[in-house]
C-alpha cells in the first residue's frame, strides 16, 4: 500500500518527508534563535557600558529578525503538510512572541540609555573631583588664616566639608533605589546639606582673613560645580532605566520567555512524533 500523505493531495512520499524534515529543522532553528535573542537582550540589560548595551541590543534584534523569517517559512509549510496541531502550537508561540517583542523593545530602549550607570560615573568621577576641590580650597583657607578665630574657622570648614560629603553619601543609594518617595526624601536631605554648606561658606567670609578670599572663591566655584553635577546625577537617577529594565527582565519578561519556550518545545516534540506517513506515531 502506498504511503498516506499529510496534505491529502497525493504528493510523493519523498516530498512529504523532505517537508517534514525542513519543518523540524526550522523549529530547531527557532529555538536556537529565541535563546540567542533572550540571552543577548539580558546581556544588554546587564552591560556596564553604552557600547556593550548597543552591541547586545543589536544582536538581539538580529536574532529576532531570524525568528520572524523562520515563522514566515514554517507557517505555510505546516499548512501544506496539513499538521493542524503543530500549526496551533506555532500560532500560540507566534502570539506570545509578539508580546515578548513588545516588552523586549521597552526593556532594550531603557537598557541602552544606561542612566543609572551614567549617574554612577558622574558621582564617582567628576562629582568626587568637585567635592575634593571644595575640600582642598577650604584647606588652603585654613593654612592662610591667623591664630585669631582659628577655632571658628576650623569648625566652619569642617562643617562645610561634612555637609558636602553627606550629599555624596546619599548619591549611591539614590541611584540604586526605585522608590520615588525614598528618592524624594534623599533629595530633601541633600538640599538641607547644600544650604548648610553655603551658610558655612558665608560665615567663613566674615571671620577668615582677607588673604583667604581667593581660596573661598575657589571653594564657592567648586561647590557650584558639585551641585550642578549633583542635579545631573539626580535627573539621571530619576530616569532609573537600568533599574527598570532589570526589573522588567526578571519579572514580566521571564514569564513570557518561559511561555514561548514551552510552545517551541511542544512543537518540536509534536513534529518528532510524526512518522513515515506524516501521521502521529503512537
Amino acid at each position: 500500500m502506498l504511503l498516506g500523505v499529510a496534505s491529502g493531495c497525493g504528493e510523493d512520499t519523498n516530498v512529504v518527508l523532505e517537508r517534514l524534515s525542513e519543518a523540524r529543522q526550522i523549529t530547531a532553528d527557532l529555538q536556537v534563535q529565541f535563546t540567542r535573542a533572550a540571552d543577548a537582550a539580558n546581556r544588554a540589560v546587564m552591560a556596564d557600558t553604552d557600547e556593550a548595551s548597543v552591541t547586545f541590543a543589536k544582536e538581539a534584534g538580529q536574532a529576532t529578525a531570524s525568528i520572524q523569517k523562520d515563522l514566515q517559512t514554517l507557517n505555510p509549510l505546516l499548512a501544506t503538510l496539513g499538521y493542524s496541531d503543530e500549526a496551533r502550537l506555532l500560532k500560540e508561540f507566534s502570539d506570545r512572541f509578539a508580546e515578548y517583542q513588545a516588552l523586549d523593545r521597552r526593556i532594550l530602549d531603557l537598557a541602552v540609555e544606561n542612566t543609572n550607570l551614567k549617574a554612577q560615573r558622574l558621582a564617582f568621577g567628576p562629582g568626587q573631583e568637585a567635592a575634593n576641590a571644595f575640600r582642598d580650597a577650604l584647606k588652603a583657607v585654613r593654612a592662610s588664616g591667623s591664630d585669631k578665630d582659628s577655632w571658628h574657622v576650623e569648625a566652619l570648614i569642617a562643617r562645610a566639608v561634612t555637609t558636602v560629603r553627606e550629599i555624596q553619601v546619599l548619591q549611591a543609594p539614590h541611584i540604586a533605589d526605585a522608590d520615588e518617595t525614598v528618592m524624594t526624601r534623599m533629595e530633601t536631605e541633600m538640599a538641607t546639606s547644600e544650604k548648610e554648606a553655603r551658610r558655612s561658606l558665608d560665615a567663613l567670609r566674615a571671620v577668615a582673613p582677607s588673604t583667604s578670599k581667593p581660596h573661598l572663591d575657589a571653594a564657592a566655584a567648586a561647590l557650584a560645580r558639585f551641585m550642578d553635577l549633583n542635579a545631573q546625577i539626580i535627573a539621571l537617577s530619576r530616569r532609573n532605566t537600568n533599574v527598570r529594565s532589570l526589573a522588567l527582565s526578571l519579572d514580566q519578561k521571564r514569564t513570557i520567555t518561559v511561555s514561548c519556550e514551552e510552545r517551541l518545545h511542544a512543537l518540536q516534540i509534536a513534529l518528532g512524533r510524526r512518522g513515515y506517513s506524516g501521521v502521529r506515531e503512537r
